[in-house]
């Protein structure tokens, strides 16, 4: 087997693989508590090496290691899959999403996970800026919505916890709850503000760190195997120095991945992935420009990340599109047809076909169904004036007067409609297509009541009709019309 490809243990690894109480007392307790999973690590190395084998060495196991995760019946499958993507080779690329439609969209788009973004989160839902405005239980909500659109696992943005470190541990087990794979978890203050923005401002060191220490306990608490980002922005609050400091004590924290945010040059980025080599690191490329400089994956995959957040492109197109949509509109155009996809794609991108699909499944007679209710399934074309003459097969609703009306009516002895609550209307509705689409009975003075169930009805004054049929026999017809769609509709009085 070739090792060329693998780098030469460095002297804490050394130390790592042949402890002893000489070496123990130059070891933190990040590095004595791992030791285990690096020796496994070179014990792969070193097994492959001798049986000729060629081995792929996967970070899953010591990521599985650092917090004790042994695979049982409680942890999150999107989670596991996050694990093993963590533990993949190459570099893997994440677009932010917002909604449920972004989502499929990426993970149509073939691309193994996505994140969410506060940003675009607070953009979408609130149409406000991501400053702290949004609460934890509107990002757990969305995040749910997002993480039941798709089947790839999904990290979220858990901002700086919405709080202390109680908060932490609340937002943690609600994310889990909510179905997110990973989470991500920041040192700033409250209320936050947007990364690569002015104003930023962090906790304490003692603070941050357990803010990840309430996360680590949270997770195990609920029993899950959620990926802890451990991000800090401390590069613009306080340093550079102090950035990596921090992330020294979020792995030791028990963090899962490592994210310093708005680092400002490719040697800060090289420095940072140069921290405890063996956990993931994120890089963020904030898209039109913000303090991080711009590499390809290729790149970035060169400088020792694992993961790449893209957290403006969606939200950024999406804005851009729609302005030029209303454009067009407000032009008396319709959008270019490039520009949108077309009726049929967008039932596609939505699930309509396979919805139809599956509803074949629990499909049943319609005109069974119909039968047993009572109704026809004939068109009626018949012109039908006489209120008395409709067939055993006509859909047909009571509705009846409340007492408490009757009541109060039978005592106003001066009210003109004393004597029409003992009258009834009816309201008939047939479509274009001769089919029945309403066929109603109501109380002649519930004159509020028709307007709602037959808004066309809205401009007739039917108060005056009723005058003039007060003393006419019942079956007299006091409308017969066709409304602007075409149904005929049909008013008469019993």
């Amino acid at each position: 087997m070739d090792l060329s490809c693998i780098s030469p243990p460095s002297n804490l690894q050394r130390l790592l693989v042949q402890p002893n109480k000489n070496h123990l007392g130059v070891l933190n307790s990040f590095q004595v508590n791992h030791a285990k999973s690096l020796n496994s690590w070179f014990r792969i190395v070193s097994n492959s090496a001798s049986s000729g084998r060629s081995t792929i060495v996967s970070r899953s196991a010591i990521l599985d290691t650092r917090h004790g995760n042994d695979n049982s019946n409680n942890a999150s499958p999107q989670a596991t899959k996050l694990r093993k993507l963590l533990g993949s080779p190459g570099i893997h690329l994440g677009p932010a999403s917002f909604d449920g439609l972004s989502a499929k969209l990426v993970e149509k788009a073939g691309f193994d996970f996505c994140f969410t973004s506060g940003f675009g989160i607070s953009a979408a839902r609130l149409g406000l800026p991501d400053t702290g405005l949004i609460s934890f239980g509107e990002m757990v909500d969305q995040g749910q919505q997002i993480t039941q659109a798709v089947s790839i696992p999904v990290i979220g943005d858990g901002d700086n916890g919405y709080g202390n470190a109680m908060n932490v541990k609340r937002t943690v087990k609600g994310y889990v709850r909510a179905g997110f794979a990973g989470i991500i978890l920041e040192d700033q203050v409250s209320p936050k503000a947007c990364g690569h923005t002015r104003g930023r401002k962090v906790v304490s060191r003692e603070e941050a760190v357990m803010r990840i220490k309430a996360a680590v306990d949270a997770r195990r608490e609920s029993g899950s195997d959620i990926v802890i980002v451990a991000r800090t922005d401390s590069r613009q609050a306080v340093s550079f120095e102090e950035s990596l400091w921090r992330s020294r004590a979020f792995a030791d924290a028990g963090a899962d991945v490592l994210f310093i945010d708005a680092l400002e040059s490719k040697e800060e980025m090289k420095a940072f992935c140069e921290v405890y080599p063996l956990i993931p690191k994120m890089a963020n490329m904030l898209e039109g420009g913000g303090k991080t400089p711009i590499f390809n994956p290729i790149e970035l995959e060169e400088i020792g990340y694992k993961l790449v957040a893209y957290p403006l492109s969606l939200v950024g197109v999406s804005i851009r599109a729609m302005e030029d949509a209303l454009v067009a509109i407000r032009g008396g155009r319709l959008p270019s047809p490039g520009s949108m996809p077309t009726f049929e794609e967008m039932k596609e991108i939505l699930g309509f076909n396979n919805y139809y699909e599956e509803e074949k499944h629990y499909a049943t007679s319609v005109y069974q169904v119909a039968s047993q209710a009572g109704y026809s399934t004939k068109p009626n074309i018949k012109d039908d004036k006489d209120p008395k003459s409709g067939s055993l097969h006509e859909p047909v609703i009571e509705v009846l007067t409340p007492e408490v009306y009757d009541g109060n009516v039978a005592k106003d002895y001066g009210s003109p409609f004393s004597g029409i609550w003992s009258r009834k209307l009816r309201v008939k509705i047939t479509g274009r297509d001769g089919f029945e689409k309403l066929d109603i009975r109501i109380p002649a003075g519930f004159l509020d009541g028709i307007i709602n169930i037959v808004p066309a009805l809205g401009n007739v004054n039917i108060k005056a009709l009723l005058d003039d049929a007060a003393q006419e026999e019942g079956g007299k017809v006091l409308l017969d019309f066709n409304d602007r769609i075409g149904d005929r509709i049909q008013v008469f009085l019993e």
